[in-house]
């Protein structure tokens, strides 16, 4: 961890390629994040859930509804790269999303319980593919470019532990 708020792990770095070693850490990363977020959240108030991070930052509680809102559209990225020719995806405004009135004010249980089925639907199809469809399956995004499924993975195993780490480390802070 460093002291940077918005970054406590550090920003993500992206590999051109990952080993075999490296794609089964992502996937157990991302398989595991449900129980992390939930630990990293059990116990704490209305109060403490509507507690930006940082300054200028989300709530505990917009930061775990973005976590499953993400990992929502990741998922279904990856189904498009799975049965489109590297589709040309959407960005969508993730301050906005956060901004929402579910967002600011839905129970986390309501992430939590979302972020449960959804890491095991997709890890169970990161599982079953073939070396080919990890590194010549993906899809186009618009800002940052072609993003292979091995690389898409490595994301989204940093994205969880990102948000983690940002409440985890609030906690700390705040001596919660």
């Amino acid at each position: 961890m460093n002291n940077d708020a918005r970054y406590p792990i550090g920003k993500f770095v992206r590999s051109t390629s990952l080993t075999r070693a490296e794609r089964e850490e992502a996937m157990k990363s991302i398989a595991e994040l449900p129980e992390k977020i939930r630990n990293a959240v059990r116990g704490l108030s209305e109060k403490q859930l509507d507690t930006p991070y940082r300054e200028g930052g989300w709530s505990v509680r917009q930061t775990v509804h973005h976590v499953a809102d993400s990992h929502m559209q990741a998922s279904g990225r990856v189904r498009l790269a799975l049965t489109e020719d590297w589709p040309l995806i959407t960005p969508y405004k993730e301050n906005l999303w956060a901004d929402l009135a579910d967002a600011r004010t839905q129970p986390v249980e309501v992430s939590l319980q979302l972020l449960d089925a959804l890491q095991a639907r997709w890890v169970a199809l990161l599982r079953s593919l073939d070396e080919i469809s990890w590194t010549e399956r993906g899809y186009k995004h618009p800002e940052s470019g072609a993003q292979t499924l091995e690389q898409v993975a490595a994301l989204y195993a940093w994205h969880g532990r990102h948000h983690t780490a940002q409440i985890t480390a609030l906690r700390e802070r705040m001596g919660w």
